[in-house]
């Protein structure tokens, strides 16, 4: 079984995207499959080449940057062709959204082999960018073509699917295969017990991890913070907001309480820093407020670390499919300063319930987001498309892939 992967960027680029897709690759390589990915590389990048990681073939494209969030990649359909020629897929799996991936209905070879598209998210039209609202006009047409001729479609969350107004036509053929994330790696174990982050004063340790944008929910977070004083905060994760989030911790006065650490790169060095930083946590806090935090893999990590979570209970994304009120975690209003600090400070306080919810936790990731579960679950969909007689829309055993599928 041969499958072309076609993702937007590779590892170290950061994103939950760009991660996920990697350690699926990794994990089909390790069952036996010859797996292939194409990406752009990073923007800047003016040449294309080829790598080989953990198996998989990654082709990144030049990348001269971004225009509203999508590369500018002039070579990418030449370098499509070509991986196609040379690698010879019987299946291409594609990650979306990423428009250079609209290629593919363009090129005959590409056309030739069934396609599963990986609905990772919807284009946010609540974005506060008003060009993306107007350049989805443009986008809908060839993201919808892209669904009509994918055999599959993949939504990691049964609510984030059952929402989304791009895959309500093509819900028969839409499978829920959850995310996964591997342990953390054994060689990591010496790092984890000497992190160099340290929290920046006495109190219950709080751990949040994401980029700083504005449906991240930091502000929030920050003003919550400010409610409870037995809290110190570890912020990891840069982006756009940066300065005004620090500013805004100066003018609530904690800015004694809470640590801006920044970014993290994904080599081993960074991810043995964060998986220390998750070790030495007592509570993590996800406050997004918006639906285009489509499912929060950064919660997995939370759990396989045995933390207790306090999260947003966001109508339509898939955060409250991972975090189970009561008994992972917390969930709470997204935006409601108030009920964030009052679960902060009920975990703070109780350290039995962060002790139980944390245990719950991590038996949850163990028994429903592993890697392992989510490698399988996609492995046995690809076994099924790939019968001879398999059919775009024919209703299947994937179907029942994942629990709660009908949820």
């Amino acid at each position: 079984m041969r499958i072309l992967h076609i993702g937007k960027f590779f590892p170290p680029h950061p994103g939950g995207i760009e991660r996920t897709s990697a350690d699926l690759c990794a994990a089909l390589a390790a069952r036996g499959v010859s797996v292939a990915m194409l990406a752009h590389a990073q923007p800047g990048t003016r040449c294309s080449h080829r790598v080989r990681t953990d198996e998989v073939e990654v082709t990144l494209a030049a990348c001269h940057g971004q225009w509203l969030y999508a590369p500018v990649s002039p070579t990418f359909p030449w370098q499509l062709k070509q991986t196609i020629q040379r690698f010879r897929p019987d299946l291409l799996h594609l990650h979306l959204p990423n428009t250079s991936a609209f290629w593919a209905l363009m090129l005959p070879s590409a056309r030739r082999v069934p396609w599963v598209v990986h609905w990772h998210a919807d284009i946010p039209l609540d974005s506060r960018h008003a060009g993306l609202r107007l350049a989805y006009r443009l986008y809908r047409p060839w993201e919808q073509a892209m669904l009509r001729r994918a055999r599959a479609v993949i939504a990691t969350s049964a609510p984030y699917r059952d929402s989304s107004p791009a895959l309500a036509p093509w819900r028969d053929k839409t499978r829920v295969i959850p995310l996964g994330l591997p342990p953390v790696p054994s060689d990591n174990a010496d790092a984890v017990d000497s992190t160099s982050i340290k929290w920046p004063s006495d109190g219950v340790r709080l751990l949040a991890v994401g980029r700083l944008s504005y449906f991240k929910g930091f502000d929030v977070l920050l003003r919550a913070v400010a409610q409870v004083p037995a809290i110190s905060l570890v912020l990891i994760g840069d982006g756009e907001c940066g300065n005004d989030l620090r500013r805004l911790a100066r003018e609530l006065g904690i800015d004694a309480r809470v640590k801006f650490a920044g970014r993290i790169d994904m080599d081993p060095a960074g991810t043995a820093t964060l998986a220390a930083a998750y070790a030495a946590a007592e509570i993590f806090c996800l406050p997004s407020t918006e639906r285009a935090e489509s499912f929060g893999l950064v919660l997995l990590e939370a759990m396989r670390a045995g933390l207790p979570t306090v999260a947003s209970d966001i109508s339509g994304s898939g955060v409250g499919y991972v975090v189970r009120d009561g008994e992972s975690g917390l969930l709470v209003p997204p935006g409601d300063v108030a009920a964030l600090a009052a679960a902060l400070r009920r975990l703070a306080d109780d350290a039995g319930l962060r002790r139980r919810l944390g245990v719950s936790g991590a038996r949850c990731w163990r028994e429903e987001f592993t890697l392992d579960r989510a490698a399988e679950r996609t492995l046995a969909l690809y076994r099924e498309l790939l019968e001879p007689t398999a059919r775009p829309g024919k209703a299947s055993p994937a179907a029942s892939l994942s629990p709660g599928s009908d949820a």
